[in-house]
């Protein structure tokens, strides 16, 4: 038998034998649900030749059958019901065992999030997504069928989406466009680094969405639940519905706090902090100006994540004022990576290193931060060094600086726009879907293999935009893009090595070398961080306005 567990409380397998029902109680079973009517097919045993052998064998039955695969309202009430009498744990049954499994999902409706019920059925086997919109309208029948439409819809008003949103706006103004997103603020999240060195007020960083929003672009101030792109629909929170002709999705993607046993109980206090949260990055630099001698850890995760250097951003700009300050000699500091490499492109390793070495930190890989317990002070790292044990570490700390592991969030991970890993699936280069073709995805939660920065997706908005227009005339893709990414690693206050690389590790200086040569640390990439690039972002990026971020054009034999 192919016994699936669901929960704690049933279990669920395709049509079985009262042969099998004396296995079916040694495997633990206390009860039998049956979701298959009789005569479905010559060679199936009826429900009471299965109960009969189950009585013998001391197991409680229920026949709820579904005919024509037909779930009604009165049928989930009905497996409700049998669930909270019969005792547990239950064997369910059906013809492939995804009736049962349908049930169960309606039943958990308004008990369970849709993301779990979701994640908990897929994991067994079962794709629920054709009943997502009634285990949003809390497992009973919707009656709407489509409260809104629009010719483009966008999931997300970060980075990207607002980017897109702009640029599809600027090459062709009577398009309908609508932004969902339920955020009251925007961030301009690779601002936190220096806020967490005492460079930025945090305010800078922040500004309202509303203000954001491109004139003519609809903002649905709500959050996604799923996706049905066989029916070309959005379902929101509430089982609103909104249809499209076509969707880009660029919702960013999830820090996993909780991934970390007792993170996210101590962040913010115990000297527990990180750049990758607004309401943190000022605590980082309160640590920082605090810290006169003991132990500074800096965490990395494995990938992928936002921004590969932003864990190793915090530490040279936390080392590099304690040097300035004279109490770096009091101060270990401790860089601890999942990865096996400072960084992944290695011609900037080398100038990286030599600041590893100035500031005299204790650098490691293979450790992963798995727990904190931070009213001890205590991090612990499981290590997992090429062809040894695994082993657990626990190092004490004053400061930690923890980048959280990073997913994709819940919604897309159980969407049919995923892939097996969860982000969504999609050409490298032209950035559509691999199998839905009026769908594109950008930004962070798409899986091209190119670094996860806003850089990225201020490169990668054009290609969509251009890409989805193409598509709207009925054309092919005209425009690639060749996985840009760019990381201004801070390593010392006023100085910035500048990495700029694309698809395989390819560099991609955006400058002569005269101006700046990224494998160096200079003044002038420090100028351009701080002082160029938040006005590109707020005032060219999110406008529409793509300096310096024209994409690379597919001709018709490349395509051929």
């Amino acid at each position: 038998m192919d016994i699936r567990r669901i929960s704690e409380e049933i279990s669920v397998a395709p049509q079985i034998t009262p042969g099998d029902v004396k296995a079916i109680k040694e495997a633990g079973f206390r009860a039998i649900i049956c979701n298959r009517p009789d005569g479905e097919a010559p060679d199936q045993p009826n429900f009471d030749e299965i109960e009969k052998v189950a009585r013998q064998e001391g197991l409680e039955t229920r026949w709820i059958p579904i005919r024509g695969g037909m779930v009604s309202d009165e049928d989930v009430e009905a497996f409700r019901k049998a669930l909270l009498e019969l005792p547990k744990p239950i064997f369910g049954y059906c013809r492939t065992g995804t009736r049962t499994t349908t049930l169960w999902s309606l039943a958990q409706a308004g008990r369970m999030k849709p993301t779990e019920i979701l994640a908990t059925t897929k994991a067994a086997g079962y794709d629920m997504g054709g009943v997502v919109r009634r285990i949003l309208n809390g497992g009973k029948t919707p009656t709407d069928t489509g409260d809104a439409r629009f010719d483009v819809v966008i999931v997300g008003a970060g980075a990207g989406g607002i980017a897109v949103a702009s640029s599809l706006r600027a090459r062709k103004p009577d398009l309908e466009i609508a932004l969902i997103d339920p955020a009251d603020v925007h961030y301009y999240q690779p601002g936190f680094t220096l806020v967490g060195a005492g460079v930025f007020d945090p305010e800078v960083t922040a500004r309202t969405m509303a203000s954001l929003i491109p004139p003519g672009v609809h903002w649905i101030k709500s959050a996604v639940a799923a996706f049905e792109p066989q029916n070309d629909a959005v379902i929101l929170d509430g089982c609103r519905v909104v249809k499209y002709d076509h969707l880009v999705v660029t919702p960013g993607l999830k820090l996993d706090w909780d991934a970390v046993e007792g993170l996210a109980e101590t962040l913010g206090q115990n000297g527990v902090t990180s750049n990758y949260r607004y309401d943190l990055a000022p605590y980082t630099w309160k640590l920082v100006q605090g810290l006169r001698q003991g132990r500074a850890v800096f965490t990395q995760p494995p990938m992928p994540i936002k921004c590969a250097g932003a864990p190793q951003k915090a530490l040279y700009l936390s080392a590099d004022h304690w040097q300035r300050t004279g109490v770096l000699k009091d101060i270990e500091v401790d860089f601890r990576n999942a990865g096996g490499v400072l960084f992944g492109v290695e011609a900037y390793v080398p100038a990286l290193m030599q600041y590893i070495e100035r500031y005299d930190a204790r650098l490691s890989f293979f450790n992963n931060l798995v727990a904190i317990d931070g009213a001890a002070k205590k991090a612990t790292f499981e290590v997992t060094q090429p062809d040894s044990d695994k082993e657990r570490v626990e190092i004490e700390f004053d400061v930690i600086h923890v980048c959280p592991p990073q997913v994709a969030p819940d919604f897309i991970r159980v969407s049919p726009l995923a892939d097996a890993a969860g982000w969504v699936d999609v050409d490298k280069e032209t950035l559509r879907h691999t199998q839905y073709d009026n769908i594109w995805s950008l930004g962070d939660v798409m899986n091209a293999p190119n670094a996860k920065t806003a850089a990225a997706a201020r490169k990668q908005a054009p290609v969509v935009a251009d890409n989805l227009v193409a598509a709207i005339a009925g054309r092919p893709a005209t425009s690639a893009y060749d996985g840009y990414g760019s990381c201004p690693l801070t390593v010392e206050r006023g100085k910035i090595v500048l990495a700029e690389f694309g698809y395989g590790g390819k560099l991609l200086p955006s400058f002569p070398k005269f101006v700046i040569n990224g494998q160096k640390p200079s003044r002038a990439a420090w100028l351009l961080k701080e002082r160029i690039l938040p006005p590109i972002y707020w005032k060219a990026m999110l406008r529409g306005r793509e300096w310096l971020a024209r994409p690379d054009r597919i001709t018709v034999k490349e395509q051929g």
